[in-house]
């Protein structure tokens, strides 16, 4: 099986920064991609962030461009989502995801195993 632990989040501020961590345990030699996903209060999860973590490819959510960055470290199997200019619309559980196989990395359907999520909250 895969672990998936998130670290990183917290209250901060508009405008802020903050940077979030996942590291991946288990059975996940040659796992394709890994992404960030969050959910606020009586939303549904989206899509954030992914990557591919042998060729590099990245996807974004557009209303993060510009704003977040997602980084890889394949000898750590960690994965990190660095966050800056913070809005009160970026608070959610945010969750990492790993997806083991080739194929899609945008939707919630497309990873195989998650975290339990971290906290971030943004106030005005």
């Amino acid at each position: 099986q895969v672990q998936l632990v998130e670290s990183g989040g917290g209250l901060v501020q508009t405008g802020d920064s903050l940077r979030l961590s996942c590291a991946a345990s288990g059975r996940t030699f040659n796992n394709f991609a890994m992404g960030w996903f969050r959910q606020a209060p009586g939303k549904e999860r989206e899509f954030v962030f992914s990557i591919t973590m042998k060729e590099n490819n990245v996807y974004s959510l557009d209303s993060v461009k510009g704003r977040f960055t997602i980084s890889r470290d394949n000898a750590q199997n960690t994965v990190h989502l660095q966050m800056n200019n913070l809005k009160p619309e970026d608070t959610a559980v945010y969750y990492c995801a790993l997806k083991m196989t080739y194929g899609s990395i945008t939707k919630v359907s497309d990873f195989d195993f998650w975290g339990q999520g971290t906290q971030v909250t943004v106030s005005s």
